[in-house]
């Protein structure tokens, strides 16, 4: 038996009569990955994903590293003192999810490892010097959804031929939605269609904004990726239910409470993948050296129950390219 699986078995056997603290003590303090977002309401769901992610990179929490929640807010201007306070902490890693947290975390600290997924372009916004090498204390997950602007409008054209006029709902303490509004104004352009902006500020404004498209003329709806949107859809889904109007939104954590087309990458899927980057941090990689990655799988998900409501008949050509159909 080699020396290597002697300290192995005897570890193994030692710790099991060992508490955890004292455990920790002895071999130094356990890792801690600070959160850093608007919270969604799906937290549980996207960390599980991280978790089974890690366990399977051979962490345990409690033992050789602690997810600490702590600091997941309700609102945009919550999350610069929410980014100060884990970077004071000094955490080993920073986890943001969203642009907007994102720079919140870039401003607290250029030292800390910040772990990202965001749907917005990390170079344009100066968190990156490029995707390959990102050179500075950021690395993580991108889903570009700019690129993907054109792709909701033409889904929303395909579902009503003859629309014109889109009505975009999102929230303007974003920067990140402000940029993704100009992706879509000029990929409207280019189909013939124009867009108009539904600004909401706060979710106690969600009704009456959406209620204002009544009187813009638009023939439908495009709900654009933003955590503070995201934690407040069913809210925003039972909304745009009373306008009648289709609409196809960013993530399928509206399809699942009642929205009718989603068209986005797995979330999912990008919160498991950061284990990979959490994982290569803890081992001595710097961030500014691990390439930002790009998803490569993107789901169309269609929600028949909605459309069958609404009076809306989903063309076959959109269902049989559906991953997902809820009946």
């Amino acid at each position: 038996m080699n020396n290597r699986r002697k300290f192995l078995i005897a570890l193994g056997a030692g710790s099991l009569a060992v508490p955890i603290g004292v455990f920790a003590q002895q071999q130094g303090d356990v890792p801690r990955i600070g959160l850093l977002w608007i919270d969604l309401g799906t937290t549980a769901h996207y960390l599980a994903a991280l978790r089974d992610a890690l366990r399977a990179q051979g962490y345990v929490e409690g033992k050789n590293i602690h997810i600490d929640d702590r600091y997941l807010v309700k609102r945009y201007d919550q999350l610069e003192k929410a980014a100060a306070k884990l970077a004071s902490e000094k955490v080993a890693i920073i986890i943001s999810f969203g642009a907007t947290a994102t720079q919140a975390a870039a401003k607290a600290t250029s030292s800390i490892p910040i772990v990202m997924l965001t749907g917005n372009d990390p170079v344009k916004l100066g968190l990156a010097v490029n995707l390959a090498r990102p050179g500075k204390n950021i690395t993580g997950m991108t889903f570009i959804s700019a690129d993907m602007a054109g792709k909701r409008l033409e889904l929303l054209r395909e579902a009503r031929p003859r629309i014109r006029h889109v009505g975009v709902i999102l929230s303007t303490a974003s920067i990140s939605e402000v940029i993704y509004f100009q992706a879509l104004e000029a990929a409207a352009r280019s189909l013939n269609l124009e867009v108009h902006s539904i600004g909401i500020q706060s979710p106690e404004r969600i009704d009456a904004a959406i209620a204002a498209v009544s009187d813009m003329g638009v023939g439908g709806l495009i709900v654009v990726a933003g955590t503070l949107l995201t934690a407040n859809r069913k809210q925003i889904v039972k909304a745009v239910e009373k306008t009648r109007l289709p609409a196809v939104y960013s993530s399928s954590d509206y399809t699942d409470v009642g929205g009718l087309i989603s068209y986005s990458p797995n979330v999912a899927e990008g919160f498991a993948r950061i284990a990979v980057f959490i994982d290569k941090i803890l081992n001595g990689a710097n961030p500014g050296d691990l390439p930002i990655e790009q998803p490569t799988k993107f789901e169309l998900v269609v929600n028949l129950k909605t459309a069958t409501a609404l009076g809306i008949k989903i063309p076959s050509s959109i269902l049989v390219r559906a991953d997902k159909v809820i009946e």
